[in-house]
């Protein structure tokens, strides 16, 4: 795939990840912060709701590594970690 072409399809997926996160949990700004787990900003209940609403969106399933904070700490890396389950 031509990398601007990767790049734009990266976007608008990020885009629409933060639109389902906001809808979901619109008491937390996921632009502020690049430690939503590190920094309790997610919470478990928040990570249940936050993996079921991006497994229904994208069809990904979430196994137990893929709950490390480090992939949901974010929105770039939540977009980074959705990304691989879809190529996976």
């Amino acid at each position: 795939m031509f990398p601007q072409i990767k790049s734009e399809r990266l976007m608008k997926m990020k885009e629409r990840i933060l639109e389902i996160l906001s809808e979901a949990l619109p008491q937390i700004d996921f632009t502020a912060s690049n430690a939503l787990v590190d920094d309790g900003i997610l919470d478990s209940i928040s990570i249940v709701t936050l993996v079921t609403e991006l497994s229904q969106e994208f069809g990904v399933v979430f196994d137990l590594e893929e709950l490390a904070p480090e992939n949901l700490n974010s929105i770039d890396a939540i977009t980074e970690t959705v990304t691989r389950l879809k190529n996976g």
